[in-house]
């Protein structure tokens, strides 16, 4: 990963955020799914020749990408800290709060966010949800079969399947 300070701070900033988090089935420092995210999708960044302006926003929006969803940071410490770019870019990839209505309400609203965000941030979302597949589907088969039913969809409302089966060498379906 690039170690440049727009991504140092994130860095910083998000593992200070996700302190003492562990993830659900691994039981590893939660930090290390962002950071795995980011990994993935500079990759692809990388790869697809995109402006190095554009994989180091991406970079930092990925870090930061569950910070105001499972931390106390909130937007406005993210366009404080980081800029007003990088808080949107959190913003399209937090969930829609459980005082909306119930998962497939909640479900439907983030589709409908996500199918309207930019590329790059379509992007993290994919790497996103791809990263958390690997555990879902190694130790949560009641799970998995709604993740991947919700993931196919979000896949094919943000269009980017091909990204998924490029990646993972296989279809969803």
């Amino acid at each position: 990963m690039l170690m440049i300070p727009g991504i140092v701070e994130a860095l910083d900033f998000a593992t200070e955020m996700h302190e003492g988090q562990t993830r659900k089935y691994n039981g590893g420092a939660y930090i290390e799914h962002p950071i795995a995210v980011a990994d993935l999708v500079e990759a692809y960044l990388d790869e697809q020749g995109t402006e190095e302006s554009v994989v180091q926003m991406a970079i930092q929006i990925a870090i930061l990408h569950d910070t105001v969803e499972d931390t106390p940071a909130t937007e406005e410490n993210i366009v404080e800290r980081f800029s007003k770019e990088v808080a949107e870019g959190v913003w399209y990839l937090t969930k829609t709060p459980s005082f909306v209505g119930n998962r497939a309400v909640r479900k439907e609203l983030c589709q409908a966010r996500l199918a309207a965000a930019p590329w790059v941030i379509k992007v993290i979302k994919t790497f996103d949800m791809m990263h958390n597949a690997t555990t879902i589907e190694a130790n949560d088969a009641n799970f998995w079969v709604v993740f991947k039913e919700e993931t196919i969809a979000l896949l094919e409302a943000m269009g980017t399947t091909h990204i998924w089966e490029e990646q993972k060498g296989t279809s969803l379906v």
